[in-house]
């Protein structure tokens, strides 16, 4: 489903550095690929050249990245807009910013149906109420009025859930989606996430510096470090025996009950 080739990016403002120096990955349909390494590494950089919201006057890209096929990497504007929020997603860390404050829910959950399809007002809403249930959202009818400011945090990111699952994309890309929830809202929201791909079969890539979120969810692990993957594996596999230093130095990092604190 999706092919990362080669991939480099690199900021006009830093052009002696690569943000991401030569990453190349596959996904196949309906997996859940993590993408772990500390701040910095160049994960989500490599996220957001994937969803084509790069700024490309300010970043020089280049390599390959394919979703089922099509070039996105080096495809025209109108192009990529065509494919996002259709058959692409995107998840970010922080709701409150990510959506309109002076937008309803509602509005906003449909936001792409408006854009890619041709279906009425109340189509729209049935399928926006549609998502917002899946998204296990207490009384979509109810907070399809209602503004972001009334809503919690963990609340808002199931919004956000919802806004990315209405058109029926093949990849979600969740860029952090629980580092700003509490540990219990956390858990609720992995357990959506799963729920999510085994009903829809949809392919999701996991971005995230926390590797207990990485192992409960992913089947598969890709490690970051410096712009640069350096392990690749079944997340099992990576956790239990890491071959690349750095892999080993973030998984001894992980806190344990069974390690004493001095």
């Amino acid at each position: 489903m999706l092919d990362v080739i080669d991939l480099k990016v690199r900021f006009l403002s830093r052009p002696e550095k690569y943000a991401v120096d030569g990453v190349s990955f596959h996904m196949d349909d309906g997996e859940i690929l993590g993408l772990v390494g500390e701040s910095g590494s160049g994960k989500s950089v490599t996220a957001m050249a994937i969803s084509g919201l790069l700024p490309r006057r300010k970043t020089e890209c280049s390599g390959s990245i394919l979703l089922d096929g099509q070039e996105m990497l080096n495809a025209d504007r109108d192009a990529v807009r065509r494919i996002q929020g259709k058959d692409l997603s995107v998840v970010f860390q922080e709701p409150m910013t990510s959506l309109d404050p002076v937008v309803r829910i509602g509005r906003q959950v449909e936001e792409s149906l408006r854009i890619h399809t041709k279906l009425d007002a109340a189509a729209r809403k049935a399928a926006a109420l549609k998502a917002m249930a899946e998204a296990e959202l207490p009384d979509p009818e109810q907070l399809y009025r209602k503004y972001p400011h009334e809503l919690s945090g963990g609340m808002l990111q199931r919004v956000m859930i919802a806004a990315a699952i209405v058109s029926g994309p093949k990849l979600l890309l969740a860029d952090e989606p629980t580092t700003a929830l509490d540990v219990t809202i956390q858990a609720q929201i992995l357990e959506l996430l799963k729920k999510i791909n085994r009903e829809r079969g949809m392919g999701i890539l996991f971005i995230s510096h926390n590797l207990n979120v990485v192992r409960k969810l992913c089947s598969r692990v890709a490690v970051m470090h410096k712009g640069r993957i350096v392990e690749t594996g079944a997340a099992e596999d990576v956790f239990h025996h890491p071959r690349d230093p750095y892999t080993q130095r973030l998984i001894a990092a992980i806190p344990s009950r069974d390690k004493r604190l001095r």
